[in-house]
């Protein structure tokens, strides 16, 4: 089974840190975003990894050549000098992915989740995992009925973590421009072809440089980042 990481945004809200740094390249518990996500996944067993790259991505390419877990089979799949956004970039690393079923991560999240617990084929289109939602996000985003995902129900939704497993056929009609994947997902819920699992360990959307201050405290200090998280 492939995966893919998300690396290519610009980063917005970490400005100023991201003037001169992609996202994934911030480093917190003295490791880079990056490569957390790729230990986990060779730990997982996964083999290859697409990442594809926009913003800075020539620091992406040198990293990788210095820091890449042996044994991994990495490929990036370059946008230029305009991300794609989620469904865009993955829609243009399909040729990389393959015809089975992946799995994607958010590049920009840090988080406990053993990346092996996902299915290798989800029942639909889609699996997502979900989490409970954090101070900055109150409101969640999708709702979790054992194993269904949909974009309305009762009780409280929850959080998009950022991870799932996608078939290929989620993203047909999507061609090489730019398209985000929430419409996508909404879309698969309402045809009962989107499921998902709860997630009650660590997850960590670091989309402020408080946030990533925080974290790398915590994480350099031995303590639990989920007993403060922010």
């Amino acid at each position: 089974m492939n995966a893919m990481i998300l690396a290519a945004g610009r980063g917005e809200r970490m400005r100023p840190l991201t003037d001169h740094c992609p996202k994934p390249l911030l480093t917190v518990g003295g490791k880079t975003l990056l490569d957390w996500h790729l230990e986990r996944l060779a730990a997982a067993g996964f083999e290859r990894v697409v990442i594809n790259i926009a913003w800075l991505g020539a620091f992406i390419r040198r990293h990788l050549d210095h820091h890449a877990p042996p044994g991994l089979e990495i490929r990036l799949s370059d946008e230029g000098d305009q991300a794609l956004e989620t469904a865009g970039g993955i829609a243009r690393a399909l040729p990389l992915l393959g015809t089975e079923p992946f799995i994607v991560v958010n590049g920009d999240v840090w988080t406990d989740l053993d990346p092996a617990s996902l299915p290798t084929a989800p029942e639909g289109l889609a699996h997502l995992v979900l989490t409970d939602n954090p101070v900055h996000h109150p409101d969640g985003d999708f709702w979790l009925a054992g194993d269904a995902v949909t974009s309305h129900g009762p009780g409280c939704r929850l959080t998009f973590t950022g991870i799932g497993c996608y078939r290929p056929e989620l993203f047909a009609g999507v061609g090489r421009e730019i398209a985000p994947l929430a419409p996508l997902l909404r879309r698969a819920g309402e045809r009962r072809q989107l499921t998902g699992q709860y997630h009650g360990g660590e997850w960590h959307d670091i989309g402020t440089p408080a946030r990533l201050a925080a974290l790398d405290a915590r994480l350099r200090a031995g303590r639990d980042p989920s007993a403060d998280a922010p």
